[in-house]
């Protein structure tokens, strides 16, 4: 039985966002990812596993070596559902914002 991983769940672990950020400009190996944190290799191992399997990061064989990349189609996925919340908010502040410009305190 093959679970899938939630994307959601994924990314909620600040170690699993900072590895999205540092495979974001460019690919890299699992020993150059682990090389910029301070934790066991095998932990940055499970990190890159769970990123994969939920498809934020893929995995491209180059010889001996295995690099991962950011799965640009994924992150837009992310980008998609949030957008409404996004726009919610920012209408929600601009209000407060004209709220507060025609607020007069008074003494």
């Amino acid at each position: 039985m093959n679970l899938r991983r939630d994307v959601f769940q994924a990314i909620a672990d600040p170690t699993r966002r900072a590895i999205l950020i540092l495979v974001s400009t460019q690919s890299m190996t699992a020993g150059v990812i682990a090389s910029n944190f301070d934790t066991a290799r095998p932990t940055v191992s499970k990190h890159l596993q769970i990123l994969t399997e939920c498809e934020l990061l893929k995995q491209e064989q180059q010889g001996r070596e295995i690099y991962y990349h950011l799965n640009p189609d994924k992150m837009k996925d992310i980008a998609d559902f949030i957008e409404p919340f996004r726009k919610l908010w920012d209408d929600r502040f601009n209000k407060l914002e004209q709220v507060m410009k025609n607020y007069k305190p008074t003494k």
